[in-house]
């Protein structure tokens, strides 16, 4: 199997389900390879063969892209070093979901949500906390009663009550013991993000880059630079987010306009392109082109937004 059937394979059932998609940009080695959207869903999405390929740094580019954009980032995957990923089973690195193909064709073609989720320890399911509670209680059963069925403490069936996930050996005892059924299914594209997680190391930057950049923040905008996208950075005011391009002249520009302009679309976000020197064109496959020295006279994000808004076509 190679990647490249495993992207397609994943395109076509997203596709098939109704999400709209940005086209595959060929480039190895960035953070993500499809970005796709349904009504409010948004996936930014890379495939692996073997998922111990995600590093850290890229699990962390791809969530801070997903976060800026409010969309969820996802792993297609098909093996780790020890052995192919089960079906049914949400997988996690670093915070990032991951799924092998017949899970996603489950969830997405039959409606099959996934129950189990790996974790340290072995497979865990959500209990249904309050189904818990309330059996219970119309049972008369005590802590000490449940403890002793599912083979914990009572502290830990206390503990299912406010809601911890449970491995899947206790969930079913519980289960067989009540005759109700009380794990609840997991949503992958539902992105958690984890207390503390944040962006990487800040990339380093070339020298028009740190200008532009500084200037972007003195100007008022948030800006976080990329280094395994295809645009070079996200950079957001308010309510606007823009993907942001730079390059040196507008002769390299033309391949990089069209990738952003397509991932543009989809994430439902305008983007714009800084160049060093620009000279007729006002934008590149209706990517508006912002030279140095019109950025210089901006004097706020209304300058800015004005110049973008002018040269959207």
């Amino acid at each position: 199997m190679k990647r490249e059937w495993l992207l397609e394979e994943a395109r076509k059932a997203l596709a098939k389900t109704g999400f709209f998609l940005s086209q595959p940009h060929g480039e190895r080695g960035l953070c993500f390879d499809v970005v796709a959207r349904r009504d409010d869903t948004l996936l930014i999405v890379k495939v692996f063969l073997n998922v111990d390929a995600l590093s850290k740094e890229t699990a962390e580019e791809l969530k801070g892209i997903a976060r800026a954009l409010q969309g969820s980032p996802l792993i297609i995957g098909e093996r780790t070093g020890s052995g192919s990923l089960e079906d049914g089973v949400i997988y996690s690195r670093f915070g990032v979901p991951i799924l092998c193909r017949s899970t996603l064709l489950e969830f997405l073609e039959e409606g099959v949500p996934p129950f189990l989720f790996s974790a340290p320890g072995g497979l865990y399911v959500r209990l249904d906390a309050s189904a818990l509670r309330r059996l219970r209680e119309e049972r008369g059963l005590s802590l000490g009663a449940l403890a002793e069925i599912a083979g914990v403490s009572r502290r830990t069936i206390q503990m299912y009550i406010e809601g911890m996930a449970a491995t899947l050996e206790v969930a079913m005892r519980l289960e067989e013991f009540l005759q109700d059924s009380l794990a609840l299914p997991v949503d992958p594209f539902r992105f958690i993000d984890e207390p503390g997680s944040g962006p990487g190391a800040a990339p380093r930057l070339e020298r028009f880059e740190r200008e532009l950049y500084q200037r972007l923040e003195r100007l008022g905008y948030d800006v976080l630079p990329t280094v395994r996208s295809p645009f070079d950075a996200l950079s957001r005011h308010e309510e606007t987010t823009y993907l942001t391009g730079v390059g040196g002249a507008e002769t390299a520009l033309d391949r990089k306009a069209e990738v952003v302009s397509d991932i543009s679309r989809v994430v439902e976000k305008d983007s714009v392109m800084f160049v060093v020197r620009r000279f007729v064109r006002m934008s590149i496959r209706g990517v508006p082109l912002i030279g140095r020295e019109e950025l210089r006279r901006a004097r706020d994000t209304d300058d800015v937004e004005a110049l973008i808004s002018e040269r959207k076509r």
